[in-house]
């Protein structure tokens, strides 16, 4: 029999240990800042019909799609995020959920398109969205969501881009392009990375877009970030057309109540260039950049889309929200050097020292885990160096050694790995007295 290349897809992985931790790490820091907030988890299939997720995105994402014909002959596509899935969801189910509603979905979304440093085919969205409002109060709280979040992931240095559709669709119609929106928009949407010249291309190429409207446009969205001053030239530009004076107003309003909240008001700015590339946004527009990486991309990211149930149901049914892009997050942590490097869950390894002692061994191990600390008992009685090299390579911070001279006395060695020194501790009360020097030692508490 001829054997099998192990090999994955281009555009899909697999995760070890040592990245499996880190990203469950970073899924319970995000479900943790959601609940807090008052969002409840669901889910969702992972195939939908196709007309469920056509044309939702834009053309650039039906092309994209994993499409296919199951074995019923229906025409259906695996999710390519999770905002469209949760549209239909509500509409089916809006009767049992009563708004607002308040969800997050963390959950994997595919995506054809061509892999790059933090983008996959294969990915994961940590989704939080509320629906039923079209109050400010839930964009404002969306931007603090995000806020709080990047805080709890440990990062100090981030700036939260704001920005409305409302703004941008009402420039358009003041210039007369509203009937190409989606176009320009998309070619907006990339004015960081082509830069005036190239969006101006992109514009003459796929638009009917005249010199002076492009540079009406441009005016507008190359206004460089800020907050009062550019408000006050959005007033300026946008005046005396009432969408786009609406916008103004949210962004205005959104700025405000954030720092009310007590957040700090240089994370936030307007960037008028960021219009997100889905179709569906209607009002406040979010990006995310690390500014000590912010080459990487935006990673939490959303807006708000009060029009997208309406292809599910005659029901208003507004929302707002953002995604944390997990994948991205992880490639920039790892890049600034912020991933902790461990491969095991547990924060204590017990050594076999003696297999004659192996149930002693097991009791100290089961009295330990009983108090909330994770420990790993090593199987086998091999040699030391070969243990401790285990432990090294796993990433234990401590190791708990008892041979049978120690045992007799009741007493067992704790080594601290990360400074190599040893303590005695005695084992009169059972394990009380180690669990209190693991404790406040190491700081070791429950297990994540």
């Amino acid at each position: 029999m001829d054997r099998i290349e192990p090999r994955t897809l281009k555009g899909f992985r697999d995760f070890l240990p040592q990245t499996m931790m880190p990203r469950e790490t970073l899924i319970e820091t995000a479900r943790r800042v959601y609940r807090s907030y008052g969002f409840a988890p669901i889910d969702t299939p992972t195939l939908e019909l196709a007309e469920i997720l056509t044309g939702k995105g834009g053309e650039e994402t039906d092309r994209q799609l994993y499409r296919f014909r199951d074995p019923g002959d229906r025409d259906v596509a695996m999710r390519f995020d999770l905002t469209v899935p949760l549209a239909r969801f509500v509409a089916q189910h809006a009767n049992d959920l009563g708004m607002p509603f308040k969800r997050y979905h963390i959950a994997m979304v595919w995506r054809g398109e061509s892999p790059q440093e933090g983008r996959y085919r294969e990915f994961m969205q940590c989704d939080f969205d509320t629906i039923g409002s079209t109050s400010i109060a839930t964009d404002i709280e969306t931007a603090l969501v995000i806020y709080d979040l990047m805080h709890a992931i440990g990062f100090e240095k981030f700036t939260i881009r704001l920005n409305n559709r409302k703004l941008l669709n009402g420039l358009l119609a003041k210039v007369d392009l509203s009937a190409h929106a989606v176009p320009i928009l998309r070619a907006i949407d990339k004015l960081s990375k082509i830069g005036p010249a190239g969006v101006t291309e992109e514009l003459k190429r796929n638009t009917p877009a005249t010199e002076s409207q492009i540079q009406q446009l441009l005016e507008l969205v190359a206004t460089k970030p800020g907050q009062a001053d550019v408000l006050s030239k959005m007033d300026r530009l946008i005046a005396g057309n009432e969408l786009g004076e609406a916008g103004v107003g949210q962004l205005r309003a959104v700025i405000d109540g954030v720092k009310a909240a007590g957040a700090k008001a240089e994370r936030f700015t307007i960037d008028v260039s960021i219009a997100r590339g889905l179709d569906y946004y209607t009002g406040t527009i979010y990006e995310t950049l690390l500014d000590e990486l912010p080459s990487i991309g935006s990673v939490c990211s959303g807006g708000r889309y009060d029009n997208l149930a309406k292809m599910f149901t005659s029901q208003e049914l507004p929302g707002v929200g953002a995604s944390l892009g997990l994948d991205r997050m992880l490639a920039a942590m790892e890049k600034l050097g912020k991933l902790p490097q461990v491969q095991t869950p547990a924060q204590v390894m017990i050594v076999q020292f003696d297999a004659n002692h192996l149930g002693d061994y097991l009791l100290l191990a089961s009295q330990i885990r009983a108090a909330g600390i994770g420990v790993e008992l090593y199987p086998d009685a091999k040699k030391l160096g070969a243990q401790f090299k285990y432990a090294d390579r796993k990433g234990f911070r401590a190791v708990i050694i008892a041979g049978a001279d120690e045992l007799a006395k009741g007493v067992v060695q704790i080594k601290w790995l990360a400074d190599g020194s040893q303590t005695e501790l005695s084992t009169s009360n059972g394990a009380a007295e180690v669990i209190e020097t693991l404790r406040d030692r190491a700081n070791l508490n429950r297990n994540l």
